[in-house]
């Protein structure tokens, strides 16, 4: 009965797998396939040619080189600049008896339960009156604000859950306010700051609503309204949207891999706290 209950999860479990690998292949194969073999035999025909002409265009003549660059420009500075200030703010609300620290958490994370649509216009207006409009320091202003309510939400939790007996030791040696935070508490903390870190990544990298809600101009467009724009009125280039695809796909899964033990293990310490 037990191999049968086993045997059942694990062809449940790999059909699972394989309908969600199933469009990643399909991105895969079409990316290197010609224009002329989907147009002949249609998009989900079996290839019938191999080549590297689609990610060529997306990157020189597609904009995505430059598209890229724009990305790494926002997401790095705001990943790194986020986790900073909601480290510093999560130090201050679960270390000190602030008056009111529920409150100004709260009020730090009310932003994130609003609908982002209904802001849209607010926020571009703001960036126009702040003249910032259409710049990537517009984009950078715009995920800072909104991402730090969240991260500082979650550093919370972590940074309560340390002893403040290991605090008060460090006080004791002589340790003021900032070497606490920056050879206790941070390092203690690196597990959620990967975590967080690996998914800010992420959300900033993969944008696209408030991309071209505050940029205009294709030349500071980031890649996912780059490869939006890939898309033509009458005629879409598929091998060449699937070869953008999957090299806008190729930053964030590095980072994953590159995070994924310090991940996993931040999720693992959010779990039993």
């Amino acid at each position: 009965m037990k191999r049968v209950k086993t045997a059942t999860f694990h062809l449940f479990a790999g059909g699972i797998s394989i309908l969600w690998l199933l469009p990643i292949g399909l991105v895969l194969v079409t990316a290197f396939r010609s224009f002329d073999d989907i147009a002949a035999n249609g998009l989900g025909s079996l290839p019938r040619s191999f080549t590297f002409d689609g990610f060529v265009s997306a990157w020189t003549e597609g904009g995505e080189a430059r598209a890229m660059l724009n990305s790494m420009i926002v997401t790095i500075p705001t990943v790194i600049i986020t986790l900073f200030l909601g480290a510093m703010a999560a130090f201050a609300l679960s270390r000190y008896d602030i008056p009111y620290r529920r409150t100004i958490l709260l009020v730090m994370l009310a932003g994130n339960l609003l609908p982002p649509q209904i802001l849209l216009v607010p926020v571009s207006r703001l960036s126009e009156v702040l003249g910032i409009y259409d710049t990537l320091i517009a984009l950078m202003v715009v995920q800072i604000g909104f991402g730090l309510g969240f991260y500082t939400f979650v550093l919370y939790g972590f940074m309560r859950a340390i002893p403040g007996e290991i605090q008060q030791a460090a006080v004791i040696d002589g340790a003021n306010t900032w070497q606490v935070f920056f050879r206790i508490i941070l390092p203690l903390a690196r597990p959620a700051l990967a975590a967080l870190g690996a998914l800010a990544f992420t959300w900033v990298f993969n944008d696209l609503l408030w991309a071209i809600t505050v940029l205009k101009t294709n030349t500071v467009m980031p890649v996912t309204p780059a490869l939006l724009a890939l898309q033509g009125q009458y005629v879409s280039v598929w091998n060449v949207i699937a070869a953008g695809s999957v090299v806008a796909a190729i930053p964030t899964v590095a980072v994953f891999l590159k995070f994924q033990k310090h991940f996993v293990s931040g999720l693992a310490v959010g779990a039993v706290k």
